[in-house]
């Protein structure tokens, strides 16, 4: 017996899930839960930071997270003057990105939108 819901898939053109549409009640449920993991996407509020101030992604993450440019530097092992010369770069080096990501304790790629 199929149940019904009001959760729908879109696929990809392979035919795998890409996306999922529910009701936004259910999504906040989800979220407050942490039945969602934040980590395997970017919140919404780094995305609007990113488009809508023209902040880099690595600027964006630091906001969000309410980190200040001396603590991520302090994390990476470097001076807040050589961490200001990476923080408005819109795509880092991998190396300077794996880096940042692990001082904001998020996943590299995430810094790659």
């Amino acid at each position: 017996m199929n149940a019904r819901t009001n959760i729908q898939f879109i696929n990809n053109e392979l035919g795998q899930p890409q996306f999922v549409v529910m009701p936004y009640t259910q999504y906040l449920e989800l979220s407050k839960s942490k039945q969602i993991d934040t980590e395997a996407g970017v919140p919404s509020e780094v995305v609007n930071m990113v488009f809508d101030n023209n902040y880099s992604p690595a600027q964006a993450w630091r906001k969000y997270l309410n980190l200040s440019q001396v603590d991520v530097a302090n994390r990476i092992g470097i001076s807040k003057s050589a961490y200001s010369q990476y923080y408005k770069i819109q795509k880092l080096r991998k190396s300077m990105r794996i880096k940042i990501a692990e001082a904001l304790q998020i996943k590299p790629e995430l810094l790659d939108f």
